[in-house]
């Protein structure tokens, strides 16, 4: 099951570009928070903490108690992180969205696979196992949120896959994609095809026809 991680966050008041680049220049990540019976709220993280938060954990999408400062006062709010923006060319962090949530209340997620075993159809065969998707949508309590999908491929040989409908999830976890939706799968293994000894390279067509018009050319001259 997910952990619930601890992140001190603190109310701010302002918005726009100019704001939220002195923030960062001070290590701070603007962020937002939203809900049900939550009106959107402007927050400031700390950058350093919220990486540490996200190296604990194998995806982005965490469950946090989130304590939020306001002034002298303090809060605390259940809530998944939704989306983490980061920077094109740098890992920094750009923005934060969190979706604050109840502990009766079901969520949806998307969740990491993870493969475990040494599948069949590699071992024994030469295939080669293929990871369709890395990640399965699902709707569960905050409680029963798990930190990944681990499916265990050993017994899965050549041409054969595991979909959605085959995942074994955790008890109070639903599987909300497709569920014909391959997730993991033996490739067989590819086959080069060797050219014939002595065989003339085949020229290409648009070659042929530049010398022809050529040649054609010269005729008249």
């Amino acid at each position: 099951m997910a952990k619930q991680l601890k992140l001190k966050a603190e109310l701010r008041g302002g918005a726009g570009r100019p704001v939220t680049r002195k923030l960062r220049r001070s290590g701070l990540v603007p962020a937002n928070i939203y809900g049900k019976d939550l009106p959107n709220q402007n927050l400031q993280i700390n950058a350093k903490e919220f990486g540490r938060l996200l190296s604990q954990t194998t995806s982005e999408h965490v469950l946090v108690d989130l304590e939020i400062a306001d002034g002298g006062k303090t809060s605390n709010r259940l809530a998944l992180v939704q989306e983490v923006q980061h920077h094109p060319l740098r890992a920094d962090v750009l923005h934060v969205d969190f979706h604050a949530v109840r502990e009766d209340e079901q969520l949806h997620a998307a969740i990491p696979v993870e493969a475990i075993g040494e599948a069949d159809g590699v071992k024994n065969f030469g295939g080669t196992l293929e990871l369709a998707v890395h990640e399965v949508e699902v709707e569960c309590l905050p409680k029963d949120l798990p930190d990944v999908i681990r499916i265990d491929v050993s017994a899965l040989g050549l041409g054969q896959a595991i979909h959605v409908r085959d995942l074994q999830l955790p008890e109070g976890v639903t599987a909300k994609a497709n569920p014909d939706l391959t997730v993991v799968l033996v490739a067989a293994p590819r086959v080069e095809v060797e050219p014939t000894p002595g065989a003339a390279p085949a020229q290409p067509e648009v070659l042929k026809e530049k010398k022809e018009e050529a040649a054609k050319g010269d005729e008249k001259k």
